[in-house]
């Protein structure tokens, strides 16, 4: 079974679940492409917080500008490296469902994910 897909056992409901979407995107609820790695990504989450807690307590310290903008470089870099496997996964379940089913569906998340990809080259 794919994504958005329901079967008969899984009942009436589960079909308007589909239908669900985040009130603040217009974007589907439910399972996204990071789903199957969630564990995963929220520890490494909580790994780049922990670096974020380090940089706060190197400021307390008074430790060296450099030695904190290095911490700052490697933290940006953790975060950087997310956020490119986030978005392959966006690609490769997300957008390749969209273009599948095809229609203004997929140009839209086709466009989502180019406007993603913009947002990551500025930062």
């Amino acid at each position: 079974m794919t994504h958005g897909e329901t079967t008969a056992q899984d009942g009436p409901d589960a079909a308007a679940a589909q239908d669900t979407r985040h009130a603040a995107t217009g974007s589907p609820a439910g399972p996204h492409g990071y789903s199957g790695r969630k564990d995963q990504h929220l520890k490494r989450l909580r790994r780049i917080e922990g670096q974020v807690r380090g940089l706060q307590r190197m400021v307390e310290e008074d430790v060296y500008c450099i030695d904190i903008l290095t911490q700052v470089s490697a933290g940006t870099k953790a975060l950087q490296a997310f956020a490119l496997q986030l978005l392959e996964e966006h690609l490769g379940h997300c957008v390749a469902d969209a273009a599948a089913k095809g229609g203004p569906e997929a140009d839209a998340k086709v466009a989502e994910a180019t406007a993603a990809i913009a947002r990551l080259l500025r930062a």
